[in-house]
């Protein structure tokens, strides 16, 4: 009986079962020190090193999945969050809030029209049909500019409804913008620019699991802003110190420790935000520098 509640005390996180968005997450999750046994199904991973689990769900019903409280966070786009919420009914609750953005993914939610239709601005929709697999956010754009347009939705195949008579231009996803190019559409505004994201309620989680939540956006903001840092460590004498602190690349405070054996030699340490070119090593080396490293980081907590 009391089975379920100590199951909950565990952090439930939905990501794409297949799909583009699916891989990266799971990878980004595995560099955050999370590993997943997953069930013969492939729909559930149980965590095995801390208490977090996985669903393996659709992208479209990872929204709704947090509202109703089966999962807690999730990786999903932006595009599919965004709808989720422009769709909900004004009565209902908050949805599920974008907590960091997580860098891959990338897209952005656009009209297009075919080649050889003119395009003047927002006006020249007026009494168009525009399909779409994303209503409630083109609706909101629509009205944002007082467009009086018909929306045709679609759950796929967006991209053909013009050559099928269904519609006269769309409104789709659009990342590289090959598959407008082939059928013959070209990109005239940008609704939405989306990405990954990591979804979660729009209040506290309960219990154990709202420190699960806050321990893992820690170690996930430590690994964004590591994703290009360096460590910089070399050698000199102290009295290059200051030549050699200005030609350090932009970071965090450098570290400065006198060696065994002699004063006046000095090893520095420093934390560089961005990557080390070789001309900076060979400035820095020019400068009096010896034994000049740079290693990435693995791991890092502030």
């Amino acid at each position: 009986m009391n089975r379920p509640e100590r199951e909950r005390d565990r952090l439930r996180i939905a990501i794409q079962k297949s799909g583009r968005l699916g891989s990266p997450a799971r990878d980004l999750l595995e560099r955050l020190g999370l590993r997943f046994q997953e069930s013969r199904d492939r729909l559930f991973c149980r965590g095995e090193i801390e208490p977090i689990d996985l669903l393996l769900v659709r992208d479209d019903d990872i929204p709704g999945l947090i509202a109703q409280g089966v999962c807690d966070l999730g990786v999903v786009g932006r595009n599919v969050l965004s709808e989720f919420a422009a769709a909900l009914p004004a009565a209902r609750e908050r949805p599920p809030v974008e907590w960091q953005p997580l860098g891959f993914g990338g897209c952005r939610l656009s009209l297009a029209v075919p080649d050889e239709l003119a395009y003047e601005g927002p006006a020249s929709l007026d009494g168009q049909r525009i399909a779409t697999s994303y209503p409630a956010l083109l609706g909101d754009w629509l009205r944002a500019r007082d467009v009086q347009a018909d929306i045709v939705t679609l759950s796929g195949s967006v991209e053909i409804a013009p050559r099928l008579g269904q519609a006269e231009l769309i409104c789709d996803l659009v990342s590289s913008g090959a598959t407008l190019h082939a059928n013959q559409l070209r990109e005239v505004e940008v609704i939405l620019r989306s990405e990954a994201v990591l979804a979660a309620p729009p209040c506290e989680l309960p219990g154990a699991r709202s420190e699960l939540a806050r321990q893992l956006r820690a170690r996930l903001l430590a690994a964004q802003g590591q994703r290009n840092s360096r460590l910089l460590m070399l050698n000199a004498r102290r009295s290059q110190l200051a030549e050699l602190l200005a030609l350090l690349p932009d970071g965090e405070p450098p570290s400065v420790m006198a060696l065994d054996g002699d004063g006046d030699d000095v090893a520095i340490k420093a934390l560089c935000r961005d990557a080390v070119s070789w001309q900076q090593m060979e400035r820095m080396k020019q400068a009096g520098a010896s034994q000049l490293l740079v290693l990435p980081l693995e791991q890092m907590l502030p």
